[in-house]
């Protein structure tokens, strides 16, 4: 049987811009993707810690080392630049890969760096 757990999540990221006049998603900095083994077009939960919100999007790829978590479409209702969320994405497993599993965390400082 399989069940959903934590895959990854980049902490405490600072939303740097929200685009209304967009097709929903998210943009996330490519390095930070890749850190949290996050890929392109991957649905994602964004927990926004400043008003409580929680809702999910799909991944665009941003520029690698902008620092950029862009929220955009309907998205971008739901934040404001310079609010602080979490990036979540879950993974199905099997009860016997739960063995030593250990999901991927990625913390970042104040411009969206990898601390």
């Amino acid at each position: 049987m399989l069940q959903e757990f934590l895959f990854s999540k980049i902490h405490r990221a600072t939303v740097t811009d929200a685009n209304l006049n967009y097709v929903g998603s998210i943009t996330i900095d490519e390095t930070l993707m890749k850190a949290a083994k996050i890929k392109e077009w991957q649905k994602v939960d964004i927990l926004d810690i400043n008003n409580g919100e929680r809702f999910q999007t799909y991944v665009i790829k941003g520029e690698p080392d902008s620092g950029c978590i862009c929220l955009n479409g309907a998205a971008a209702r739901k934040v404001q630049p310079g609010d602080k969320v979490i990036i979540v994405s879950y993974a199905s497993l099997e009860p016997k890969e739960l063995e030593n599993y250990k999901p991927t965390i990625v913390m970042v400082d104040e411009n969206n760096k990898i601390k």
